[in-house]
Order: structure tokens, then sequence, then C-alpha cells
């Protein structure tokens, strides 16, 4: 199935910049849309909450602005749907004003929340870590599904991208992206390969200049590889992946943490402190080299694409089989990887 239309022949990339939480800003969120990716944070970054309006306004008029040649990527919000958020009806209520062109939701899907973005015709797409929540969050009338596999930064699940990819297409002919340790242009055609629609990328982004990470945060990530990835529940009640050096820093022993009670669960108002002082990452940072400007890590990741295709392709040729055989091969996935979405 064609990418909803809010999507369609948008992008450079078939890429969403994933919501860091604290770390994602008005900046960076202009930036990657600037650049030809979504980009996107969570709501809960704004605060207090009146600043999601103020938010709001300044990315709609910076991409007015700067249309030109090539319109920008449209942007995301995402809502944190867990009953622990207090400010999901407000923030959401925001953002139905605004009519913020998608919605990604995560930790649970709620049917009221993706009528209302379908009202002004929106999009909603769910996180996921598994087939059973996938089936939950279409059911409820989510547009399109993040699969969040193994190594992805932040919360994340530990299946296989491949396992979990080919489950959620056994049945869903939707938007599909795939998040999990991709931060090069050839993970994101692998993406695409497995079945996928695209790439859902965030560790990658905490290292450019516009996000909103002490020095210290983005320069760990920039060292770091995927050793240095903790996956617990210690800190927030669901399990995610968090640099060493944070947990070290924190005077605790990353490899004999405790299990934290998942009903400790809280996005409240004192959400933000774990995530200040824990720093989330995934497992793909090997891949990131320096602090550089979003729009230069997009350049990047698109000259990684496109030489990865072009190599796809060779080997196509090299083999004595025809690209539209191996395009064959591949169906019911994208005919030309490389084309516009």
């Amino acid at each position: 199935m064609p990418l909803p239309a809010i999507l369609e022949g948008r992008l450079r990339l078939p890429v969403i910049a994933a919501p860091l939480f604290i770390i994602s800003n008005p900046a960076l969120v202009i930036a990657q849309c600037r650049a030809g990716v979504v980009g996107s944070f969570p709501a809960l970054n704004a605060r207090p909450a009146e600043q999601l309006d103020d938010w709001l306004h300044e990315i709609r008029e910076a991409l007015r602005a700067g249309e030109g040649e090539r319109p920008p990527a449209p942007f995301a919000v995402n809502q944190i749907v867990h009953r622990s958020n207090e400010r999901l009806e407000r923030d959401l209520r925001v953002c139905v004003d605004h009519k913020v062109p998608v919605v990604i939701t995560s930790l649970g899907a709620v049917e009221e929340v993706n009528q209302a973005v379908h009202a002004y015709g929106g999009i909603v797409l769910h996180d996921v870590i598994n087939d059973r929540f996938a089936h939950k969050a279409v059911d409820k009338g989510a547009d399109g599904l993040i699969a969040v596999a193994a190594g992805a930064g932040g919360h994340a699940g530990t299946l296989s991208p491949f396992a979990l990819v080919s489950e959620i297409r056994r049945w869903f002919a939707g938007p599909l992206f795939l998040s999990g340790a991709i931060a090069t242009g050839a993970g994101v055609l692998a993406a695409e390969a497995m079945g996928a629609d695209g790439a859902y990328i965030g560790s990658a982004f905490i290292a450019t200049e516009e996000a909103r990470a002490e020095a210290s945060y983005k320069q760990a990530v920039v060292e770091g590889h995927a050793c240095d990835i903790v996956y617990t529940n210690l800190f927030t009640g669901v399990h995610g992946n968090y640099l060493r050096r944070s947990v070290e820093a924190a005077g605790l022993d990353p490899d004999a943490l405790p299990q934290s009670d998942p009903s400790a669960m809280n996005f409240g108002a004192g959400a933000a402190k774990a995530w200040r002082d824990i720093w989330g990452s995934g497992q793909g940072i090997g891949a990131v080299d320096a602090v550089v400007p979003a729009a230069a890590l997009v350049e990047r990741l698109a000259g990684e694409y496109e030489a990865a295709r072009r190599c796809l392709c060779r080997g196509h040729a090299d083999s004595g089989l025809s690209l539209s055989a191996a395009e064959a091969m591949r169906a019911p996935f994208p005919a030309e990887p490389g084309g516009p979405l």
C-alpha cells in the first residue's frame, strides 16, 4: 500500500527521526524536516505545559518560511498515552488545535486519541515491541506502526527486527517503520528490504548540534559502541537501553542492576529526572563519529543509502540476475527503493 498522503513524496529519505525525551526541541525538529526526514519531539519536552503551543507555532512558522524547491518533510509529536501522563488530554487538545500532521503514540493504544487526530486529517503511528501489541494498536485505529526491535534506544523490545517485521507484515500492509540500532543509510535500505517502509532513527541525532543534550552526553554517544549499552527496567519500570557511562556515573553497577516493579512506571511531573541523569541510547552508536549539524547527518545517511542501493544493483547484475527479477523476488516490497516515497 502507498504511504499516507501526508508522507507521500515529501521525504528525501524514508526516515522518521525518533522523538528523544528531553533532547528533541524545535531547533532539532526544524533542521530534520528541512533536511528531508520527519522531525519529531515528545509533547512532554515542552515544559511547562503551556510551552507546547509556542513550540508548535515556532515549528510551523519556520517550516512555512523555509519552503522552496523541496518542501520540508512533515513533523510529528509523540504522545505518551500511559495513564500516569496527566498532561495527555491537554497536550492532545493543543495538537488538535495545530492540526499536527503526524502523532506518534507510545505505551498504550487509546482509541479516543486516534479519533481526535483523524478528525482533522492527521495520522497516528503507534510504536510496538511485538506482534500482539501491533494487533491491538491497529484494532484501536492506528494508521501505522513503528516496530521497536532489539537494540533501539530508550524503551525497547528484545525481538530481532527480522522476526518482528516479518510477523507484522503477514497481516498488516499499512505504514510500517523499523526502529533498532539503525544509524547508517545502509541500515535504512535494509529496513526496506525486510518489508518496512522506512527507518526510525533516534540515537544518532543525539550527537547533533541542535539536540538539547549536554556536551558530555553527545560525546559519550560519539565514543560509544554497542557493548556500552545496558538494558534494564530499573529507571522507569519499562525495559530500555541506556549508556553504561551514565549508569556508572550515578554510582550503580551496570552489571548488577536490580529489577523494577513495572507498576512503578510514572510519566508525571518527575519523569524527566531519570532521563536527565541516565542517558538513553541505542546499540547503533558505533556508526556515530562526531557531533555534526542535523542536516549533515541526514546528508551522510542519504549518501550511504544511495551507495548501498547501487552496490546491491551491481551485485544483481554481476550474478546474472536482472534487477526486475530481483525485485520480483522481493514482492510485495517497493519496486524501486531509491524512488520517491
